[in-house]
């Protein structure tokens, strides 16, 4: 009886790769399985960053809100602001209002922060506002070329608004970033530069939580964010004065006190044989302001400090809101007008400054 022929050596290192692959393929699992355990820690961590000192509300956390990389951080409004009735009216308002600028355009916003981020709309809208051609290109699809035009519309923001210094809400990683807050105080500083014909809800502030990732670890901080103050301080309006009750009810008494100032201010201008025959149009540009006032506090205003011959809407607010300063130096209350009111031909802005300065010289020879 034949014995059994011995098992063919090559098969032995087929059963060992089978085994290798089986190992490499469960190695595999465990690897991914491993993976998807950081991720969905960090997830996580970054949701008791968040939730813990907020408890017992909660905030809604995205994936992309907790995956940082180091120094990165976002912002996540907290659910009750966003809940907020005023909060939803400023967004409804400020949406209403776009959408009205821009219907010739046929442009209809519907998300703040998901229809302005690639800065074609808010070209549009600061076109239409300040009557103004950017140079920028009309279509943008890449993610460079948005930011391209967005630094140039937020650019084309600073110098209008000029904020002397002071640091904006917004830059243009928060804007693309479709950070809501940072789109809301854009456009509420559009309203009140332009004087917008809406009322947006006064003392709207949200609550914001500040995701940071530092050293491998996510910080939150908590912050307050105001969005709007009071009507008065937002638009520079003020509450009923004389001139209110002047223009309502008594116009025929206008002219009256129209030629009182014009009496008064030309007392003093023609002694640099200057004369004023129209209020609302001769003050418009600031000169014939800041020259008033150093006739009435009887100095030399150098000529360096402001614009003699202003050719544009921007010298002529510089000039009105130098003379302002000198109102304020020389002991009068701030004026209730915006400079740019009176550079835009406003009467009742231009009396209530010059009755400012009657009530105060009007007995100086």
């Amino acid at each position: 009886m034949s014995s059994a022929p011995p098992r063919s050596p090559a098969l032995r290192p087929h059963r060992m790769k089978k085994d290798e692959s089986f190992l490499g393929k469960l190695g595999g699992t465990l690897a991914r399985k491993k993976k998807a355990k950081e991720v969905s820690d960090l997830q996580e961590e970054g949701k008791n960053a968040i939730n813990l000192p907020m408890s017992p509300a909660s905030v809604e956390i995205h994936p992309e809100d907790t995956l940082l990389e180091e120094n990165q951080e976002r912002t996540v409004i907290d659910p009750t602001s966003r809940d907020d009735p005023r909060f939803k009216e400023l967004v409804k308002v400020l949406i209403n209002w776009v959408n009205d600028v821009l219907v010739e355009e046929r442009i209809i916003v519907k998300q703040l922060e998901e229809d302005l981020y690639d800065g074609q709309v808010l070209q549009k809208l600061l076109e239409k506002l300040a009557d103004c051609k950017l140079n920028v290109a009309e279509v943008t699809q890449s993610e460079i070329g948005q930011r391209q035009k967005l630094q140039t519309v937020l650019e084309a923001v600073q110098e209008l608004l000029r904020p002397h210094g002071r640091a904006l809400p917004w830059t243009v990683d928060l804007i693309h970033g479709k950070n809501l807050v940072a789109t809301l105080h854009l456009l509420v500083a559009l309203a009140m530069h332009f004087r917008a014909p809406i009322r947006l809800p006064e003392h709207v502030s949200v609550q914001v939580v500040v995701v940071r990732k530092r050293e491998g670890l996510l910080h939150s901080s908590h912050v307050t964010e105001e969005l709007t103050t009071t009507t008065e301080m937002m638009m520079g309006r003020f509450e009923r004065d004389a001139f209110d009750t002047l223009f309502d009810h008594a116009p025929d008494k206008l002219s009256v006190v129209k030629k009182s100032l014009i009496t008064f201010v030309n007392k003093h201008l023609n002694k640099l044989n200057l004369e004023v025959t129209e209020l609302e149009t001769q003050f418009a540009d600031g000169v014939y302001l800041v020259l008033l006032m150093g006739l009435l506090e009887d100095y030399f205003v150098p000529l360096h400090n402001f614009y003699l011959t202003p050719d544009s809407f921007d010298q002529k607010v510089h000039n009105v809101s130098f003379a302002f300063e000198l109102m304020l130096d020389g002991g009068l209350k701030k004026p209730k007008a915006r400079p740019e009111d009176v550079v835009n031909l406003d009467l009742k802005s231009t009396l209530r400054v010059l009755y400012n300065l009657f009530t105060k010289y009007k007995h100086l020879e």
